[in-house]
């Protein structure tokens, strides 16, 4: 039985990223995949780089948000240097589409609360925005530019990761499934698998919606799978320079030439089906906002299944039991927040404290609330 300093369950672009900063930080590490690594979420997603808030729940993340996209530039640097693989990084902005008949209005509440939260929004003039994205729809009343936004291609960024890893010396094994946490009394140490055990001085559980599934770790990493449905188009008379965003769908473009228009949210348990609602619903988001798209070939449909987490954020860090930290729970963020939190588990592994407060994103967080859903059951009486 071969031992390490860090093992990590999970092999998509957070476990990825964790391996390649530890790696290189001079750790003995193993990633364990139960398929064939990167498979999951990380190549459903579209790749938005956004750390801007979809509701007034996700408020608390957007420091997190923020420190993640300004890491972003450096991070693809260096993983494409390492790897010799390209990321599909484009840092040209999201712009927002408005349709409502009482859109100014929106636009203005739109721009103060991302400005409040430190967050670069300008209002545009439809006709400017028209000039930058031509596909825009006619039908628009107001628009704004997050010029600081990005996006990339998920599916290359996380073979370029996995393939960094490896070179800076971290194990990838694909067909080995965590079952469960392996725990000596107040300490893991390491993890029991299909094909056996794996001890480490470190046990990080990355395995985004299955995090759960593995014994021991569902106390501190509660999440379930909240599905989401894509489009890939072609569309020999459309271009999009940037992320399109509106209240119903976002497009991104990729340096191919397509453009994917998602994503519905829906909680189905683990089922990836393509539904015909599902595309109904993309597609026409899609035509609403760039109309030249009702001509475009469809390339590809597929399905995904993101972390959610009880509150809907991350589940970062240490727990009470010595030797396990906890990486997942990103939800609809795990493409942006990818970087940080491979350098806060890197903090916390081999400095023992971060660079930032992560209270908020504690695992104990779970904990302590079930706590006091039995206090609250015993007051009660029978």
């Amino acid at each position: 039985m071969k031992t390490y300093d860090a093992v990590i369950a999970g092999g998509g672009l957070i476990g990825g990223a964790i391996a390649f900063e530890l790696a290189r930080a001079g750790l003995r590490v193993a990633v364990l995949d139960r398929q064939e690594p990167g498979r999951e979420a990380s190549w459903a997603g579209a790749g938005i780089l956004s750390p801007a808030p979809e509701h007034a729940g996700m408020v608390p993340l957007v420091p997190l948000g923020k420190a993640s996209l300004a890491r972003y530039p450096q991070f693809v640097a260096d993983v494409e240097e390492i790897s010799g693989r390209r990321a599909g990084f484009r840092p040209k902005g999201t712009l927002e589409a408005l349709f409502a008949g009482d859109a100014p209005e929106e636009l203005s509440t739109l721009v103060a609360l991302h400005r409040g939260m430190g967050l670069a929004c300008e209002p545009l003039r439809v006709e400017e925005a028209r000039e930058l994205e031509p596909a825009l729809s006619e039908e628009v009343q107001a628009t704004a530019l997050r010029p600081e936004e990005a996006s990339v291609d998920n599916r290359a960024l996380t073979r370029a990761v996995l393939e960094a890893a490896r070179r800076s010396g971290a194990e990838i094994h694909a067909g080995i499934e965590v079952v469960s946490i392996w725990r000596e009394g107040k300490r893991c140490c390491g993890v029991q698998t299909s094909k056996g055990k794996f001890a480490a001085g470190h046990t990080v559980v990355a395995a985004g919606c299955f995090s759960a599934r593995i014994e021991g770790a569902g106390d501190y990493a509660p999440v379930s799978p909240a599905k989401g449905q894509m489009v890939a188009l072609r569309a020999e008379n459309v271009s999009i320079e940037r992320v399109l965003w509106s209240e119903r769908i976002y497009l991104v473009p990729r340096g191919d030439g397509r453009i994917l228009a998602g994503a519905t949210l829906e909680h189905a348990g683990f089922d990836k089906r393509v539904t015909a609602g599902g595309v109904h619903s993309i597609l026409d988001a899609a035509i609403e906002i760039a109309p030249g798209l009702r001509e475009a070939e469809i390339v590809e449909t597929w399905a995904g299944l993101r972390p959610d987490s009880p509150d809907h954020l991350p589940i970062l860090g240490p727990v009470d039991l010595e030797g396990l930290l906890i990486a997942t729970g990103h939800f609809r963020s795990g493409i942006l927040l990818a970087p940080i939190t491979a350098k806060l588990i890197r903090e916390w592994v081999v400095e023992k404290h971060t660079s930032m407060d992560c209270e908020r994103f504690s695992p104990l967080r779970f904990l302590e609330t079930k706590s006091a859903a039995r206090g609250c059951a015993s007051d009660a009486g029978p």
